[in-house]
């Protein structure tokens, strides 16, 4: 790796475990929060899918500002909208504010994320490229895995401990702080590297030129359209699975008053991750495809889903948490390289934005039906649907194995962006 490459991996990382950090006080006790606000489960449970519909919602408009005024400018909106949207969260807390309002600031802060997804990634491959780097992005996107998983674990951590020794507001003026240096942080050292921002084209055309672009190297690029369409099932998963823990392994432990414990479970969840990121070098030698991994990953995944709904045992929940974290994080960074490698650059972010778009879109859906059977009949019944709705993932992920995209070999560069299978 050359000196450009470094400085760009490591600013990458920088970034990641910084954002990560600041977002993370908040993650181990967030679903608490809501309740101590006056929700009922349910409403908990909407409120974060009108977060995850903020993202649907605002994926294409925020997309097509990373692909047209730069992927730095992006990632600046979307730490200053969080920003905001946190200090406007602690505000609702501190009224007992109604429903509609919640739901309003999870929609902005979906908008916040929505900056992220996609942009950074973008900034990183597309940097790395005109750096001259020819080695598989796998490695760097473990890296990045990694950081993320220390900043959650000392974030939720500190989360967790703060909120069970003062009250549940702090971890959110902690994150406030750190979204400010975050900021600081980005501003100085991101700078937009084998990427020219696009200038004077009107809104209106540039989302037919996205909703086009979408459409070519999305949908109908087989390989990307197969892993596009798994996104809403496993994703949507994903997070009802996570802020769901919090509440259960309270129930499961017979402290609901434990503040400490919900972020220690999502400290294991954190160092998970980062054992995940390691792990993955040690799974691209077993497997020689990336859609390999990712079946593999899905179908464990999915078993220690099925496990948590029938387990009723705090510890060995809090085990099978910690084996799904860990496979969720190893293969994270194999899909970011299969999707990456086969998406040409001047739509990397928009394709990219789709792709989370799609995920979001399963997690608006299922937050709602999973967090209304968790109210009905029990959290162990919501992590059996949870294990129902991931496994229609399986299917998709064969039908991209099929296609043998120039990106499914481990071990082949993934930083081109080609987007044709071998011979197309």
């Amino acid at each position: 790796m050359n000196t450009a490459s470094t400085r760009i991996v490591r600013t990458y990382v920088a970034v990641t475990l910084l954002s990560t950090f600041a977002s993370s006080f908040i993650w181990g006790i967030n679903t608490l929060f809501l309740l101590d606000a006056g929700l009922t489960i349910a409403q908990a449970f909407i409120a974060n899918a009108f977060f995850t519909a903020g993202e649907v919602l605002f994926e294409i408009p925020t997309g097509i500002v990373a692909d047209t005024r730069g992927r730095r400018l992006s990632f600046l909106l979307g730490t200053a909208t969080l920003f905001v949207t946190t200090v406007a969260y602690l505000w609702l807390w501190h009224i007992k504010g109604p429903m509609w309002a919640w739901a309003s600031v999870s929609l902005l802060l979906g908008l916040g994320f929505t900056f992220f997804s996609g942009a950074t990634e973008a900034w990183l491959v597309d940097g790395l490229a005109a750096a001259g780097y020819k080695g598989a992005l796998d490695s760097v996107f473990a890296k990045g895995s990694i950081a993320s998983g220390i900043a959650m674990l000392t974030g939720t951590v500190a989360g967790g401990i703060v909120a069970q020794f003062t009250d549940l507001s702090v971890p959110y003026i902690m994150r406030i702080a750190a979204l400010g240096l975050t900021f600081v942080l980005a501003y100085l050292f991101m700078h937009d590297e084998g990427f020219t921002p696009k200038r004077g084209s009107s809104v209106l055309r540039e989302i037919r030129d996205v909703a086009a672009a979408s459409v070519k190297f999305g949908f109908r690029d087989a390989p990307i359209r197969w892993i596009m369409l798994s996104a809403p099932f496993s994703g949507g998963v994903a997070i009802f699975a996570f802020y769901a823990m919090q509440p259960f392994l309270l129930e499961l432990y017979g402290n609901t008053g434990g503040y400490a414990i919900a972020g220690a479970a999502a400290a294991i969840v954190a160092g998970a991750q980062i054992v995940g990121g390691l792990l993955v070098p040690y799974f691209s030698r077993i497997f020689e495809r990336r859609t390999s991994l990712l079946i593999a990953g899905m179908v464990v995944s999915t078993v220690a889903l099925l496990l948590i709904s029938v387990a009723g045992n705090f510890w060995f929940v809090l085990t099978l948490l910690a084996a799904w974290a860990i496979v969720f994080a190893a293969i994270g960074p194999v899909r970011q390289s299969y999707m990456n490698g086969i998406i040409p650059s001047e739509q990397r972010a928009t394709v990219l934005s789709t792709d989370n778009l799609l995920n979001s879109a399963g997690g608006m859906v299922s937050q709602p039906a999973l967090g209304k059977i968790a109210e009905m009949w029990g959290y162990p019944a919501s992590y059996l649907g949870s294990t129902i709705f991931q496994v229609i993932a399986l299917p998709f992920l064969l039908l991209a194995r099929r296609e043998k995209a120039a990106s499914d070999p481990i071990h082949t560069s993934a930083v081109s962006g080609g987007g044709r299978r071998p011979g197309g």
